[in-house]
């Protein structure tokens, strides 16, 4: 049982192989191939940030170039036209004005001369007298030389609307090299806002959230200034809590546009983002930087619905690979199981049986060679096994002859052996002793006196009380009995019962005074069995004590002679009638090889002293 628990069942180890060979390759291409679908996503998605990017600077820059012009033009026309001179002209207001109307990008437009009054045209609607005044000092103080200026993009508060001013001047005097006026224009950004919301009302949130680019314009100092959610633009919201804002604005004068990855803490979760940057350059000191992020995951989420779709494929596959695995394997594991089945009924000793495997394959033919094997075992155990009873036989044989023969060396100890054999078997059977203890028990309890076979006649058959040194020659056989049955090796595991039955348990006994549990329980047995045995036969000097003052005498010396628990045994016995003297009936029937019938009760003297009163 114990070999068995740990035991792995073949059907199993078929089907685990065969899911192992059906699911690993799956799963790995299908991990292979997301990742090398993510690796290529990410790349798509990096270029298509990196050019969208590009695109939307590109657009800003025409867009600035191109109001650039219109005042650079302007500007120009009057230095050909001789100067300021043409400003006197009173209806040059209303053709300012006009200009605005045909532009629905100009917002507001001045001529503002060093010495004269200032035109100006503007969208009141937009923008205030004051604003455009405010804006057009901003720019001018800013103007020095022949150069364009552009300022960055500002809300015009009345409006609500992001604007940008550019500022070209008028060259005059009389080697043309005098500033004159300024020609100064303010543009709508609404075109640029309009190519941020890339089309579409979603918020920030949404579209990143959709693993869409979320994509905005921010100034030198990093605040937006163009973004799909117009309050942040209005609010000129500083966006340099972003890695991508801030590696622009170290790098964009250098690089005209990158891609940056970077972390970005959302909803008390680290997100991986997508970033990249360009740089719209409006003039050599105003630049703009296009901005661009995106959720990876969210980016990314066709590759994790390729891998739900690869698990899920995976788990049909496991399912349909179990099913029908499990009937080919049963189909194979079968036989294999009718043979384990076989051996174990072998190995519990049942040879009656054969197993039945049809196969074609070489499992027939190892089914049939089992029952071959089986047919041949059952034989060679047959006759071991009656070898080994006739072996027992012959051996018990020789025990008992050996015993007949101590016995038979004095006439007052015939049979004593045999007696002492079996009440020393129906004690043990009270201390509930395995059946296998109670054999070597009864074997040694047949060969205890053993050793006599070596002392003198003289001394064994004397009909007198022994003198001190004739008893210490008698009290010599167990020591003589170990010598002669130690030289067998078969004979070691009945030794002690033999070696040891003239023990004490209080250390008074001999040959070698040992304590207690220093005793074997087969020769403190031994000892209670043989000593009333001496007590209840006739010698010529003492004759047989009554059965009751025999038993009582023996529990007498509990603790000083004998174990407690054998006594009380052996009194057990005696009380049920088990033990009478000469007469032993045993509760458990001996193996069959060992039955005897006992010889007829005969007087026995034994030649130590008996414990009498």
């Amino acid at each position: 049982m114990l070999h068995q628990t740990g035991r792995i069942r073949l059907l199993y180890i078929v089907l685990g192989v065969l899911l192992l060979v059906g699911l690993l390759p799956l799963g790995f291409a299908g991990m292979l191939l997301s990742d090398r679908s993510a690796e290529e996503l990410r790349s798509v998605e990096g270029r298509y940030q990196a050019q969208l990017v590009q695109d939307k600077a590109r657009q800003i820059e025409l867009y600035g170039q191109r109001y650039r012009d219109v005042v650079t033009g302007l500007a120009r026309a009057f230095e050909i036209a001789g100067g300021i001179k043409t400003l006197n002209d009173a209806g040059y207001d209303s053709r300012l004005q006009k200009t605005l109307e045909e532009d629905p990008n100009l917002i507001g437009l001045a001529i503002w001369p060093v010495n004269g009054p200032v035109h100006r045209a503007f969208q009141p609607d937009v923008i205030q007298h004051q604003e455009v005044d405010q804006r057009v000092s901003e720019v001018l103080a800013r103007m020095n030389g022949r150069g364009v200026v552009v300022s960055r993009p500002q809300i015009i508060r009345s409006g609500q609307e992001m604007a940008l001013t550019v500022a070209a001047p008028v060259m005059g005097g009389p080697n043309g090299q005098d500033l004159v006026a300024a020609v100064v224009a303010i543009i709508s950004f609404q075109e640029v806002f309009n190519a941020v919301h890339q089309q579409t009302s979603k918020s920030e949130r949404e579209l990143l959230d959709a693993g869409l680019p979320v994509v905005f314009v921010v100034d030198q100092n990093g605040r937006a200034v163009a973004h799909p959610e117009a309050g942040v633009a209005f609010a000129e919201k500083p966006m340099t809590d972003l890695k991508v804002v801030q590696d622009w604005q170290q790098s964009g004068a250098q690089v005209q546009s990158a891609l940056e990855p970077f972390s970005l803490l959302r909803d008390g979760r680290k997100v991986e983002m997508l970033g990249s940057y360009a740089t719209a350059e409006l003039d050599k000191n105003s630049r703009l930087g296009v901005i661009a992020i995106q959720d990876e995951s969210a980016a990314l989420a066709s590759v994790s619905d390729m891998r739900r779709q690869t698990i899920l494929i995976s788990f049909v596959a496991g399912m349909l690979t179990l099913l029908i695995g499990f009937f080919f394997a049963k189909k194979l594991t079968q036989p294999v199981q009718e043979l384990a089945s076989g051996a174990q009924r072998i190995a519990s000793g049942d040879f009656s049986q054969r197993i039945n495997v049809r196969s074609r394959t070489e499992l027939g033919d190892l089914g049939n060679s089992f029952n071959l094997m089986t047919d041949q075992v059952e034989r060679y155990i047959t006759d071991l096994q009656r070898s080994a009873d006739e072996n027992r036989e012959l051996f018990l044989g020789t025990v008992k002859s050996l015993a007949a023969a101590i016995d038979g060396k004095d006439p007052y100890t015939r049979g004593h052996s045999e007696r002492v054999s079996r009440m020393s078997v129906a004690i043990a059977q009270r201390l509930h002793l395995p059946d296998d203890e109670c054999e070597k028990i009864r074997i040694s309890a047949l060969l205890h006196d053993v050793g006599k076979i070596s002392i003198d006649d003289n001394i064994l058959k004397k009909p007198a009380a022994l003198t001190d040194d004739e008893y210490l020659i008698m009290k010599q056989h167990p020591q003589k009995g170990y010598k002669i049955m130690s030289q067998i090796s078969a004979m070691k595991e009945f030794l002690p019962g033999m070696y040891m039955h003239h023990e004490m348990v209080n250390g008074q006994g001999y040959p070698q005074g040992l304590h207690g549990d220093e005793i074997p329980v087969m020769a403190k047995i031994v000892a209670v069995a043989d000593t009333f045995d001496a007590m209840t036969t006739d010698r010529p000097y003492q004759r047989a004590m009554e059965f009751e003052a025999a038993v009582k005498r023996i529990q007498s010396f509990v603790d000083t002679r004998y174990d407690a628990a054998v006594v009380r045994a052996f009194v057990e016995a005696c009380d049920e009638g088990q033990i009478r003297p000469g007469t032993v009936k045993l509760k458990r029937t001996v193996p069959a090889s060992s039955k005897t019938t006992p010889p007829p009760l005969e007087t026995n003297i034994e030649r130590e002293p008996v414990p009498v009163s």
